[in-house]
Protein backbone atom coordinates (compact mmCIF):
# COMPACT_ATOMS: atom_id res chain seq x y z
CA UNK A 1 0.00 0.00 0.00
CA UNK A 2 1.37 3.41 -0.86
CA UNK A 3 2.39 5.97 1.73
CA UNK A 4 -0.08 8.43 0.20
CA UNK A 5 -2.94 6.13 1.16
CA UNK A 6 -1.59 5.46 4.63
CA UNK A 7 -0.53 9.06 5.27
CA UNK A 8 2.62 7.62 6.78
CA UNK A 9 6.19 8.37 5.75
CA UNK A 10 9.13 6.54 7.21
CA UNK A 11 12.88 7.01 7.14
CA UNK A 12 15.74 5.69 9.27
CA UNK A 13 19.48 5.48 9.74
CA UNK A 14 21.12 2.08 9.27
CA UNK A 15 24.54 0.88 10.38
CA UNK A 16 26.49 -1.10 12.93
CA UNK A 17 27.04 0.11 15.59
CA UNK A 18 24.13 2.54 15.41
CA UNK A 19 22.98 3.31 18.99
CA UNK A 20 25.16 6.44 19.16
CA UNK A 21 23.75 8.02 15.98
CA UNK A 22 22.41 11.58 16.25
CA UNK A 23 20.58 11.30 12.93
CA UNK A 24 17.16 10.56 14.51
CA UNK A 25 17.48 13.69 16.67
CA UNK A 26 18.34 15.88 13.68
CA UNK A 27 15.73 14.53 11.26
CA UNK A 28 12.93 14.54 13.84
CA UNK A 29 13.78 18.16 14.70
CA UNK A 30 13.43 19.04 11.03
CA UNK A 31 10.09 17.24 10.74
CA UNK A 32 8.76 19.08 13.79
CA UNK A 33 9.92 22.48 12.52
CA UNK A 34 8.49 21.82 9.06
CA UNK A 35 5.18 20.61 10.47
CA UNK A 36 5.47 17.23 8.76
CA UNK A 37 2.84 15.19 10.57
CA UNK A 38 2.99 11.48 9.92
CA UNK A 39 6.74 11.44 9.32
CA UNK A 40 8.83 9.01 11.41
CA UNK A 41 12.59 8.56 11.62
CA UNK A 42 14.17 5.58 13.38
CA UNK A 43 17.43 3.67 13.64
CA UNK A 44 18.20 0.05 12.86
CA UNK A 45 21.26 -2.04 13.68
CA UNK A 46 22.06 -3.50 10.25
CA UNK A 47 25.32 -4.96 8.95
CA UNK A 48 26.31 -5.86 5.38
CA UNK A 49 24.83 -9.36 5.60
CA UNK A 50 21.44 -8.10 6.79
CA UNK A 51 21.15 -5.17 4.37
CA UNK A 52 19.65 -6.95 1.32
CA UNK A 53 16.92 -8.56 3.42
CA UNK A 54 16.10 -5.29 5.16
CA UNK A 55 15.71 -3.43 1.87
CA UNK A 56 13.59 -6.22 0.38
CA UNK A 57 10.92 -5.97 3.10
CA UNK A 58 10.40 -2.20 2.94
CA UNK A 59 6.96 -1.09 1.77
CA UNK A 60 5.71 2.04 0.04
CA UNK A 61 5.63 4.05 3.25
CA UNK A 62 9.41 4.40 3.16
CA UNK A 63 10.82 7.68 1.85
CA UNK A 64 14.52 7.18 2.43
CA UNK A 65 17.47 5.90 4.43
CA UNK A 66 20.61 7.37 5.93
CA UNK A 67 23.57 4.99 5.90
CA UNK A 68 26.63 4.90 8.08
CA UNK A 69 29.45 2.39 8.42
CA UNK A 70 29.76 -0.33 7.25
CA UNK A 71 27.02 0.09 4.64
CA UNK A 72 28.10 3.01 2.47
CA UNK A 73 29.79 0.80 -0.11
CA UNK A 74 27.81 -2.40 0.46
CA UNK A 75 24.55 -0.74 -0.60
CA UNK A 76 25.72 0.27 -4.08
CA UNK A 77 24.98 -3.04 -5.86
CA UNK A 78 21.47 -2.97 -4.35
CA UNK A 79 20.53 0.38 -5.91
CA UNK A 80 18.96 1.31 -9.23
CA UNK A 81 21.07 4.43 -9.68
CA UNK A 82 23.87 6.31 -7.94
CA UNK A 83 24.70 10.01 -8.23
CA UNK A 84 28.00 11.15 -9.73
CA UNK A 85 29.01 12.51 -6.32
CA UNK A 86 28.53 9.13 -4.64
CA UNK A 87 30.16 7.28 -7.50
CA UNK A 88 33.25 9.50 -7.29
CA UNK A 89 34.12 8.08 -3.86
CA UNK A 90 32.24 4.77 -4.12
CA UNK A 91 30.22 5.66 -1.02
CA UNK A 92 26.46 6.20 -0.57
CA UNK A 93 25.13 7.68 2.65
CA UNK A 94 21.65 8.54 1.37
CA UNK A 95 19.03 6.36 -0.30
CA UNK A 96 15.80 7.86 -1.59
CA UNK A 97 12.84 5.75 -2.72
CA UNK A 98 11.04 7.23 -5.71
CA UNK A 99 7.34 7.00 -6.44
CA UNK A 100 7.92 4.25 -8.99
CA UNK A 101 9.80 2.11 -6.47
CA UNK A 102 13.34 2.87 -7.60
CA UNK A 103 16.20 3.14 -5.13
CA UNK A 104 18.51 6.08 -5.77
CA UNK A 105 21.80 6.62 -3.95
CA UNK A 106 23.65 9.84 -3.17
CA UNK A 107 26.46 11.13 -0.96
CA UNK A 108 25.62 14.21 1.10
CA UNK A 109 28.84 14.06 3.13
CA UNK A 110 30.82 15.81 0.38
CA UNK A 111 28.49 18.80 -0.17
CA UNK A 112 27.91 18.78 3.60
CA UNK A 113 31.64 19.31 4.17
CA UNK A 114 31.69 22.16 1.68
CA UNK A 115 28.63 23.81 3.27
CA UNK A 116 30.16 23.54 6.76
CA UNK A 117 33.37 25.16 5.52
CA UNK A 118 31.49 27.94 3.72
CA UNK A 119 29.64 28.66 6.94
CA UNK A 120 33.04 29.43 8.52
CA UNK A 121 34.11 31.57 5.58
CA UNK A 122 36.31 29.00 3.83
CA UNK A 123 35.62 29.32 0.11
CA UNK A 124 39.04 28.50 -1.32
CA UNK A 125 42.49 27.50 -0.04
CA UNK A 126 45.89 27.27 -1.69
CA UNK A 127 46.83 24.03 0.06
CA UNK A 128 45.46 21.65 2.67
CA UNK A 129 46.34 18.69 4.89
CA UNK A 130 44.30 15.58 5.61
CA UNK A 131 44.96 13.55 8.75
CA UNK A 132 44.10 9.89 8.18
CA UNK A 133 42.89 7.74 5.32
CA UNK A 134 39.75 5.75 4.55
CA UNK A 135 36.19 6.61 3.59
CA UNK A 136 35.96 10.00 5.32
CA UNK A 137 39.37 11.00 4.00
CA UNK A 138 38.33 10.20 0.43
CA UNK A 139 35.22 12.35 0.92
CA UNK A 140 37.51 15.12 2.20
CA UNK A 141 39.60 14.84 -0.97
CA UNK A 142 36.43 15.05 -3.06
CA UNK A 143 35.44 18.24 -1.23
CA UNK A 144 38.95 19.66 -1.59
CA UNK A 145 38.87 19.00 -5.33
CA UNK A 146 36.51 21.96 -5.65
CA UNK A 147 38.13 24.45 -3.24
CA UNK A 148 41.87 23.66 -3.03
CA UNK A 149 43.96 25.17 -5.80
CA UNK A 150 47.24 23.51 -4.78
CA UNK A 151 48.67 20.45 -3.09
CA UNK A 152 46.96 18.32 -0.46
CA UNK A 153 49.22 16.40 1.93
CA UNK A 154 47.75 13.27 3.49
CA UNK A 155 49.33 11.97 6.69
CA UNK A 156 48.90 8.21 7.03
CA UNK A 157 50.26 5.25 8.97
CA UNK A 158 51.19 2.82 6.21
CA UNK A 159 52.36 2.70 2.62
CA UNK A 160 49.18 0.83 1.70
CA UNK A 161 47.10 3.74 3.00
CA UNK A 162 49.41 6.20 1.27
CA UNK A 163 48.94 4.42 -2.07
CA UNK A 164 45.18 4.42 -1.50
CA UNK A 165 45.11 8.18 -0.91
CA UNK A 166 47.29 8.88 -3.95
CA UNK A 167 44.90 6.74 -5.97
CA UNK A 168 41.91 8.72 -4.76
CA UNK A 169 43.78 11.92 -5.62
CA UNK A 170 44.32 10.76 -9.19
CA UNK A 171 40.71 9.72 -9.52
CA UNK A 172 39.34 12.97 -8.06
CA UNK A 173 41.78 15.31 -9.78
CA UNK A 174 43.57 16.35 -6.58
CA UNK A 175 47.34 16.77 -6.32
CA UNK A 176 47.95 14.49 -3.31
CA UNK A 177 51.30 14.10 -1.59
CA UNK A 178 51.57 11.57 1.24
CA UNK A 179 53.65 11.68 4.41
CA UNK A 180 54.14 9.34 7.35
CA UNK A 181 51.99 9.87 10.44
CA UNK A 182 55.15 10.50 12.51
CA UNK A 183 55.39 13.85 10.68
CA UNK A 184 51.76 14.82 11.32
CA UNK A 185 52.65 17.88 13.42
CA UNK A 186 53.77 19.53 10.18
CA UNK A 187 50.20 19.26 8.89
CA UNK A 188 49.06 21.91 11.34
CA UNK A 189 50.81 24.67 9.39
CA UNK A 190 48.44 24.21 6.44
CA UNK A 191 45.73 26.85 5.93
CA UNK A 192 43.11 24.07 6.14
CA UNK A 193 43.54 20.86 8.14
CA UNK A 194 40.90 18.12 7.91
CA UNK A 195 41.17 15.50 10.67
CA UNK A 196 39.38 12.27 9.76
CA UNK A 197 40.83 9.96 12.42
CA UNK A 198 39.11 8.13 15.32
CA UNK A 199 38.75 9.64 18.79
CA UNK A 200 42.04 10.15 20.60
CA UNK A 201 44.24 9.79 17.52
CA UNK A 202 45.15 13.48 17.22
CA UNK A 203 45.39 14.26 20.96
CA UNK A 204 49.19 14.14 20.86
CA UNK A 205 49.20 16.91 18.24
CA UNK A 206 47.47 19.47 20.48
CA UNK A 207 50.79 20.83 21.72
CA UNK A 208 51.99 21.46 18.16
CA UNK A 209 49.29 23.95 17.13
CA UNK A 210 51.03 26.98 15.58
CA UNK A 211 50.68 30.48 16.99
CA UNK A 212 48.49 31.60 14.11
CA UNK A 213 46.56 28.55 12.95
CA UNK A 214 44.29 28.51 9.93
CA UNK A 215 41.12 26.40 9.88
CA UNK A 216 40.70 22.99 11.46
CA UNK A 217 37.88 20.70 10.34
CA UNK A 218 37.69 17.86 12.85
CA UNK A 219 35.00 15.39 11.75
CA UNK A 220 34.41 14.02 15.27
CA UNK A 221 31.45 15.23 17.31
CA UNK A 222 31.84 13.02 20.38
CA UNK A 223 33.86 13.60 22.49
CA UNK A 224 33.88 17.31 21.73
CA UNK A 225 35.94 19.33 21.66
CA UNK A 226 38.86 17.04 20.91
CA UNK A 227 42.16 18.04 22.48
CA UNK A 228 43.33 19.27 19.09
CA UNK A 229 40.17 21.32 18.48
CA UNK A 230 40.38 22.88 21.95
CA UNK A 231 44.02 23.86 21.48
CA UNK A 232 43.27 25.16 18.00
CA UNK A 233 40.43 27.34 19.23
CA UNK A 234 42.53 28.63 22.14
CA UNK A 235 45.08 29.89 19.61
CA UNK A 236 42.35 31.77 17.76
CA UNK A 237 42.03 29.40 14.82
CA UNK A 238 38.71 28.68 13.16
CA UNK A 239 37.25 25.28 14.08
CA UNK A 240 34.64 23.30 12.16
CA UNK A 241 33.35 20.27 14.04
CA UNK A 242 31.72 16.96 13.33
CA UNK A 243 28.31 18.25 14.39
CA UNK A 244 28.60 20.94 11.72
CA UNK A 245 29.21 18.24 9.13
CA UNK A 246 26.44 16.02 10.49
CA UNK A 247 23.89 18.82 10.42
CA UNK A 248 24.75 20.07 6.94
CA UNK A 249 24.67 16.60 5.38
CA UNK A 250 21.40 15.85 7.22
CA UNK A 251 19.83 19.05 5.83
CA UNK A 252 20.49 17.74 2.33
CA UNK A 253 19.06 14.34 3.25
CA UNK A 254 15.85 15.88 4.60
CA UNK A 255 15.49 17.93 1.41
CA UNK A 256 15.83 14.84 -0.76
CA UNK A 257 13.57 12.60 1.31
CA UNK A 258 10.77 15.10 1.98
CA UNK A 259 10.98 17.37 -1.06
CA UNK A 260 10.83 20.37 1.29
CA UNK A 261 13.16 23.36 1.21
CA UNK A 262 14.51 25.31 3.00
CA UNK A 263 15.23 22.88 5.80
CA UNK A 264 15.66 24.35 9.33
CA UNK A 265 19.41 24.01 9.89
CA UNK A 266 19.42 26.08 13.09
CA UNK A 267 16.73 23.96 14.75
CA UNK A 268 18.54 20.77 13.76
CA UNK A 269 21.86 22.01 15.13
CA UNK A 270 20.24 23.12 18.39
CA UNK A 271 18.63 19.69 18.78
CA UNK A 272 21.98 18.01 18.18
CA UNK A 273 23.76 20.23 20.69
CA UNK A 274 21.10 19.50 23.31
CA UNK A 275 21.33 15.75 22.74
CA UNK A 276 25.12 15.77 23.00
CA UNK A 277 25.00 17.85 26.20
CA UNK A 278 22.81 15.16 27.80
CA UNK A 279 25.25 12.34 27.08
Amino acid sequence: MSSAVEGRHRAAVLGSPIAHSLSPVLHRAAYAELGLAGWEYGRHEIDEAALPGFLAQLDGSWAGLSLTMPLKRAVIPLLDSVSDTAASVEAVNTVVFTGDGRRTGDNTDIPGMLAALRERGVQQVGSAAVLGAGATASSALAALSTICTGEVTAYVRSEARAAEMRGWGERLGVNVRTADWSLAAAALDAPLVIATTPAGTTDALAGAVPERPGTLFDVLYEPWPTDLAAAWGARGGAVVGGLDLLVHQAVLQVEQMTGRSPVPLAAMRAAGETALARR
